[in-house]
């Protein structure tokens, strides 16, 4: 029993995945959920309570698998500039990954305030290593120096998924503005 209710979580899990990728948090519905694994709606609610609830699940599952990716292509960078274009090509890399699709749609839906501090915890990982490889770099502000660098790569994830530029250009001109800022 424990096992059908774990795969059964899951394939509910995939399913918001899959809407919030391809339509964004309006998509996430708890009929939508219930038609994509071929639960009864009311069954849905018996795994989660509320759309916040399954954002929340998501973050907690996806974000740190997320994270080990961005983390992993770091520890291979060499020195710090090494590591800082890691994060930022890794990041932009995973731009059409489901996974990634879904947490930047789940930022921008309403969360409760303990979801948000969950997600902010996670992501203060992220930004501890970074700020890390900038404090390397002789950065006398390295945490405000990375959350900066962190809007670098949320605007450069945004022009990819839009389609309107090669993503390896983007990823280039990221990378030279986390290096060189505005001097190109």
């Amino acid at each position: 029993m424990a096992e059908h209710r774990s795969m059964q979580r899951a394939a509910l899990l995939d399913a918001a995945r899959s809407l919030l990728s391809e339509g964004g948090t309006e998509a996430l519905t708890f009929p939508a959920l219930a038609e994509r694994t071929g639960l009864a709606r009311s069954s849905v609610y018996e795994y989660f309570k509320s759309r916040a609830g399954v954002v929340e699940e998501l973050c907690a599952v996806d974000f740190p698998v997320w994270a080990a990716e961005v983390e992993g292509a770091m520890a291979l960078g060499e020195g710090p500039e090494g590591k800082i274009e890691a994060y930022v090509r890794r990041q932009l890399d995973l731009v059409g990954d489901r996974r990634h699709r879904a947490v930047v749609a789940i930022s921008a839906s309403e969360l409760d305030a303990g979801a948000r501090e969950k997600i902010r915890a996670a992501h203060g990982g992220l930004v501890a290593i970074l700020a890390e490889a900038l404090r390397d770099m002789g950065h006398t502000e390295p945490r405000l120096a990375a959350m900066l660098l962190q809007g670098v790569v949320d605007a450069a994830a945004r022009r990819v998924e839009l389609g309107a530029e090669e993503p390896s250009a983007v990823a280039d001109a990221a990378v030279a503005m986390a290096l060189r800022g505005v001097r190109g």
